[in-house]
């Protein structure tokens, strides 16, 4: 039987592999890769590429496999592919174990094992721990935070065979990066959370001071950590002063975050601010390594 009926269509399973999402894994992938300056090898880069598309669209599908039951009763995913009948639960699931199948034997054998590695340790991560302990635990953000912050470890494995201090930086600047990121998305959408039951802390937290404080105290410690490339002679000036400026302006939308009058407003700021904050940063640290350092 045909993946692909009158009523179902390719864009329906593109879809099922949230593009806009998947796109931010393979992009600090290849910020990873890049920022180490590894030869230009064309065929290794081509297949990193094709191997965390396929990787972070794989664990997209079976990530959506997993929830629809969840999905189905949140306005914000009601409408998602499974929810809405438009793809078959064993479709999901048929080409998710597919995609990731596939991506893991691309970059073992194209790339290096240490890559194929950081891309099994996110998809185990991301399925097997952090999407299981959403129904369970209140560190379930912490969780996906971690599982988030492996792909530039990934371009770093794959450019260079190892891990080094810039690539754990990475690591870190990912992680702290997505505490304030998604405590303001869960925070805006903590009613749909709630009729699902998960105990997140947006969730429990009823007055948000908990949530707004949290991500304070992790936008300050992503400060500390963006900024550790130039203090540890990995980067320049012209970087310190990018990522200055940018982290600042990302402390202060936390600092916003923290008062309870319009805090829901708040929330929405802090999140957009986390939207441009990322790329801005990273990009000028690959900037900065390609050209001034």
């Amino acid at each position: 039987m045909s993946f692909l009926t009158p009523k179902v269509g390719f864009s329906d399973y593109l879809e099922l592999t949230k593009p806009r999402l998947s796109m931010l894994s393979v992009l600090t992938t290849l910020i990873g890769y890049v920022a180490a300056r590894p030869p230009w090898v064309p065929v290794e880069f081509i297949s990193l590429v094709i191997g965390t598309c396929l990787a972070a669209g794989g664990v997209a599908a079976l990530n959506q496999w997993m929830e629809h039951d969840t999905d189905a009763q949140m306005k914000r995913t009601a409408d998602r592919p499974i929810p809405t009948g438009k793809v078959p639960t064993g479709s999901a699931y048929v080409l998710g174990t597919l995609m990731c199948a596939a991506s893991l034997g691309i970059i073992f054998v194209q790339v290096n094992g240490l890559a194929a590695i950081f891309t099994l340790l996110t998809i185990i991560s991301y399925l097997g721990w952090y999407t299981p302990a959403k129904r369970r635990s209140r560190w379930s953000t912490e969780i996906g935070a971690l599982a988030g912050a492996f792909p530039p470890l990934i371009g770093w494995a794959a450019a260079m065979g190892h891990i080094s201090t810039l690539g754990w930086i990475l690591f870190g600047v990912l992680f702290f990066w997505q505490m304030p990121h998604f405590m303001a998305i869960a925070w805006t959408y903590r009613k749909d959370y709630a009729t699902v039951h998960f105990p997140m802390l947006p969730v429990r937290d009823e007055t948000g001071g908990l949530v707004s404080g949290w991500s304070f105290v992790c936008t300050v410690l992503l400060l500390i950590v963006s900024l550790a490339p130039f203090f540890v002679g990995l980067a320049t000036a012209y970087y310190l002063m990018v990522a200055s400026i940018t982290g600042l302006w990302f402390l202060w939308r936390a600092a916003a975050f923290l008062k309870p009058e319009g805090r829901d407003q708040s929330a929405r700021k802090l999140f957009f601010t986390s939207i441009i904050y990322l790329p801005i940063t990273l990009l000028a640290l690959v900037a900065d390594r390609l050209v001034f350092f």
